[in-house]
């Protein structure tokens, strides 16, 4: 099946499940993760109509997006970096994305403010959540969201979501469960979680925004396997 088609197909599944939960399909926005993608691949989803993607390493995105000139071709697309980001490309974020999902600590948050004052670019942030506390992984605990939540916010930073990643070896849908009863508290309407082979447990558990690669462009090599 080519890239529109398997789009087709997960939009339709998007489409079930909002039907039977009564939700709005257009409440639940699919962020296709394009990283380390062949351009015509990205180019057919584009001219199929779809226009949110996901990048998490800045210069492949650079590269994708400014250089292919597709940012000029496609003037309504919607970038969302999805990748752990070092407080020194904050800038080059800032001016390529419309949407950062993982900020996770202080200093980021000062980084990404500065630069959106510089530019006079508002761009929405969401906070990752390390929802399985694993040390490996990024994303503020969950002991510690409430103070960096209010941190953000006092720093005039755009915080409108949340994100996750669970743990590989425990049942997704107790995470999703967990960040939308943490966005609820914080009275953060978008709820960035799941990915090729969980959007469906995370739709049905509040996700706005799912995140799949995989299902979409087929599997990656070996090297950039993961959607993240």
């Amino acid at each position: 099946m080519s890239v529109a088609e398997n789009l087709n197909a997960i939009d339709k599944t998007i489409s079930k499940i909002c039907k039977k939960r009564s939700y709005d399909k257009h409440d639940v926005e699919l962020v296709a993760v394009s990283k380390r993608q062949p351009l015509d691949k990205i180019k057919a989803l584009l001219d199929s109509g779809h226009l949110t993607f996901g990048e998490n390493i800045i210069q492949d995105a650079i590269q994708t997006w400014e250089k292919s000139g597709f940012i000029d071709q496609y003037p309504d697309l919607k970038l969302h970096f999805i990748g752990s980001l070092q407080t020194n490309k904050a800038e080059d974020a800032v001016l390529l994305f419309d949407v950062i999902e993982t900020v996770d600590r202080p200093k980021l948050v000062d980084a990404i403010a500065k630069a959106s004052e510089k530019h006079e670019k508002s761009v929405e942030c969401y906070i990752q959540v390390n929802t399985g506390d694993e040390p490996q992984k990024s994303g503020v605990l969950p002991a510690d969201l409430d103070d960096l939540v209010k941190y953000a916010k006092n720093t005039n930073l755009n915080v409108t979501g949340l994100m996750c990643i669970p743990p590989q070896n425990e049942p997704s849908a107790l995470h999703f469960a967990f960040l939308k009863t943490l966005a609820e508290r914080h009275g953060l309407k978008n709820i960035s979680m799941g990915m090729s082979d969980d959007f469906e447990k995370a739709i049905n558990l509040g996700a706005t925004h799912i995140r799949i690669g995989t299902a979409i462009f087929g599997e990656r090599s070996s090297e950039a396997s993961s959607e993240r």
